[in-house]
């Protein structure tokens, strides 16, 4: 009789337990142990924040299946046979002996274990700058339940009325609601210009005005100097001054964690994560990697990336089963499509941004399109601002972004979906998309954007950027900011210096506005904007242009008037 395959696999939170269930099902005689150096098991990363907000209740709802069941090691033996070793450290890999060296880290006691294909399912380890008092208590990341309860901890006792997150990126962000809901004040600390730098400049300014606007402190262009207190963290100093702060969160980032890859001497890409390739083989034909410890490939460039996503790790830890157990499943690489929640917002993206596609080398076109996300008038509609990048060349879809109340993760969804299918706008535009007025508009945002681009692409629409309009009012440039909405919404609200003209008296008044002179169009989402740009050139005015998503768009001081 064949002995059955003998599987190791290091790491048990997601990719890990994704590749030994589907392992089972595929083999169901295969002899696979899972070997965590933590307590926990297979629990869900990415709802710490939402524990630490108490709107998920107990930590064992992270780790339980759907119907409520806890995947502990009891689980994983009589459910899934799966022998799990938790709190057990993996200590060392002998490639050429086939055997993986563990250390309980109860009792210390080492064994080895002997494999016949091996899984690293290591995950990353959060990135702790070496900043002065960095070890001070009540300073904590966030990439584990250990955390999530010290935090929890804190905020039980009602000691953690200020607190400032050292980082901007998707972990800061959504810890910062996390703690503004448990009424703490909060504050954001981020080295770059803008907060989540995996948006372009004016989707990311709008969701730190959200921020702003829910009472969060967002300190940009800022970089911590050091933490000071007595024993425990009482104030944070930056090159900006200091705060005041009862508890800080890190959330600088993750980094691969390789240290075992690496010293078995395994291939390291030049992301710093384990490479591996389209069946998550590494450089040993025996042994496999998945999740937060392995590089992608970016499906437009082509190049490596590093983009640790629980859903990533878990595709991943299918395909490694599949393989392990002699079939042939490839993972072609990610897009970068993340969706996060800020407050109310629906903060979401896929593919290039209009930065990145510039820096390689892309021509592209930007379309903005404000709209609500169902019917105008039913109950519930909620605004959304979509960003759409494209390839003037080909005119295929590079990347989109989505911000608002409004339901941005399906139309992300789409834009992945598109992406990935190489399709261009005129695709996209015509695309038979779902439609019923508590659903979408009938013409969906995402159509609606992507037609947008085409105008703007076969030069029936010039667009400006909010930003270079408002480049051209600082720099004093003559040009006429021409304002079509109603005269009640101008009263309610107006841009400086713009000048109020009605759509519906545009007609009749274009004896006013000069020939000579550029002139840019706008009123909330621009649609009004783009049909008073239209009438315009066909009274013959030449230098129009429509400034890009309206005043929705405009992520500066707007003006009440006087």
């Amino acid at each position: 009789m064949k002995k059955p395959m003998k599987v190791v696999i290091i790491g048990g939170v997601a990719a890990g337990p994704k590749a030994a269930s589907k392992i089972i099902r595929l083999m169901p005689n295969a002899d696979v142990t899972i070997v965590e150096k933590g307590r926990l098991l297979s629990y869900a990363g990415c709802g710490l924040p939402y524990f630490v907000s108490g709107v998920v209740k107990e930590e064992k709802e992270l780790m339980s299946t759907p119907v409520g069941v806890v995947r502990d090691p009891i689980f994983f033996r009589k459910v899934k046979n799966v022998h799990v070793l938790n709190e057990t450290e993996a200590a060392e890999i002998d490639r050429a002996g086939k055997r993986v060296r563990i250390r309980s880290l109860a009792d210390g006691k080492e064994s080895w274990l002997n494999y016949d294909k091996l899984v690293l399912a290591t995950g990353g380890t959060p990135v702790v700058p070496p900043i002065p008092n960095v070890r001070l208590k009540n300073i904590f990341t966030l990439t584990g339940v250990r955390d999530a309860e010290g935090i929890r901890a804190i905020l039980a006792e009602e000691k953690a009325r200020d607190v400032v997150i050292v980082g901007g990126g998707l972990i800061g962000v959504e810890t910062t609601e996390a703690l503004a809901y448990k009424g703490c004040r909060v504050t954001i600390v981020e080295m770059l210009p803008q907060v989540l730098n995996i948006f372009d400049w004016e989707m990311a300014e709008l969701v730190e005005q959200h921020m702003e606007s829910h009472g969060v402190k967002v300190l940009t262009g800022t970089k911590v100097v050091s933490f000071q207190g007595n024993g425990k963290v009482s104030r944070v100093a930056t090159d900006r001054g200091e705060l005041p702060a009862d508890m800080v969160v890190m959330a600088v980032g993750v980094r691969p964690n390789v240290g075992l890859a690496k010293t078995a001497g395994l291939e390291i890409g030049s992301t710093g994560a384990i490479k591996v390739d389209e069946h998550m083989q590494t450089s040993d034909p025996d042994i496999y990697a998945a999740g937060d410890c392995v590089q992608s490939v970016d499906l437009l460039t082509g190049r490596p990336c590093f983009v640790p996503l629980g859903s990533t790790a878990n595709k991943q830890g299918r395909v490694v089963a599949v393989n392990v157990c002699g079939g042939s499943d490839s993972f072609p690489g990610v897009l970068g499509s993340t969706v996060c929640k800020v407050f109310d917002f629906c903060v979401a993206r896929t593919g290039l941004t209009e930065t990145a596609a510039e820096k390689l080398g892309y021509e592209v076109t930007t379309a903005l399109a404000p709209g609500p996300d169902r019917a105008h008038y039913m109950p519930g509609a909620a605004p959304l601002l979509l960003k759409l990048v494209v390839d003037r060349d080909t005119r295929k879809l590079l990347g989109a972004q989505a911000i608002g109340r409004g339901a941005g993760d399906k139309r992300i969804d789409v834009a992945a979906m598109a992406i990935t299918a190489g399709m261009t706008v005129d695709q996209l535009a015509n695309v038979d998309l779902c439609y019923a007025p508590p659903y979408s508009p009938a013409m969906d945002n995402i159509i609606t954007a992507a037609n947008v681009a085409r105008n703007k692409l076969d030069g029936k629409m010039i667009g400006i950027s909010s930003r270079e309009v408002h480049r051209w009012m600082e720099a004093k440039k003559e040009f006429v900011l021409l304002d079509v909405r109603s005269a009640a919404e101008y009263e309610e609200v107006r841009l400086p210096g713009a000048v109020s003209i009605p759509l519906g008296m545009l007609r009749d008044r274009l004896g006013e506005l000069p020939k000579d002179k550029e002139i840019v169009t706008f009123c909330t989402v621009s649609l009004r904007g783009y049909e008073a740009a239209l009438i315009l050139k066909a009274a013959g005015l030449k230098k129009v242009r429509v400034m890009d998503g309206g005043l929705t768009m405009w992520p500066y001081e707007k003006l009440p008037p006087h």
